[in-house]
């Protein structure tokens, strides 16, 4: 799964990597958690421009009496995201790409979960497969995403079994693409991120607290 990620790169950096308009200054996150808005990269209706929209971090399904189940909702297994309920309608044709530049995931050892940070060893921005939704039976909408998991890599696999989907930046227009609804081929894209281009190292529990939100949250542990 992915429960944390960060987001810390230059707007500038952000807008060139996504091909999206970006606010001048983005505000620095170093533990952004699930029912939080995030920043995700979409294309707007009618046309082939890529916007940067803030979207609640937990899907909504259109279809939901409350919001309330967005809370369970922030992952999504790519392995049956375009056949699940409550998230197929989103696989056709509302998907977007979450913007991060690092994740968290949590190893068990000795009874314990030791948090590890995971970036691209380039340290650049990618983005994460996610899809979203638009809800809004009762006041004002809210448009909600998830995350989209996979099998993890092979530095992954010794931290934990499932790591976030990654789409490569050659894939960018395809995935965001509302009138591609062949599954099959999108569903290529649902494989572990290339393994010599990420890191991963441990960090301090401070990223337990999701009130915790400073650069100390990165930190790699003092080597033993």
């Amino acid at each position: 799964m992915c429960g944390r990620y960060t987001l810390k790169t230059r707007a500038e950096i952000v807008a060139e990597t996504f091909g999206a308009h970006v606010p001048p200054t983005l505000p620095e996150r170093f533990n952004i958690a699930p029912s939080q808005l995030v920043l995700a990269v979409r294309e707007k209706p009618g046309g082939h421009e890529r916007e940067l929209v803030a979207l609640k971090w937990g899907l909504v399904p259109f279809w939901a009496d409350a919001p309330e189940i967005g809370n369970r909702m922030a992952n999504a297994r790519s392995e049956t995201a375009a056949t699940k309920p409550a998230f197929r309608s989103s696989f056709r044709t509302r998907r977007c790409l979450i913007v991060a530049d690092g994740f968290y995931e949590w190893q068990a050892r000795d009874g314990k979960k030791q948090p590890y940070y995971i970036r691209l060893k380039s340290g650049q921005p990618f983005g994460i497969a996610g899809l979203w939704d638009r809800w809004g039976k009762h006041g004002e909408p809210i448009e909600s995403c998830t995350i989209l998991t996979t099998d993890a890599n092979e530095p992954m696999m010794a931290i934990h079994e499932r790591m976030p989907v990654v789409i490569p930046p050659e894939s960018f227009d395809f995935w965001l693409n509302p009138a591609e609804h062949d599954v099959a081929k999108l569903s290529r894209l649902m494989r572990p991120f290339h393994s010599d281009e990420m890191t991963a190292y441990p960090v301090s529990t401070l990223v337990n607290n999701a009130k915790q939100d400073a650069a100390k949250c990165v930190e790699p542990l003092p080597a033993r």
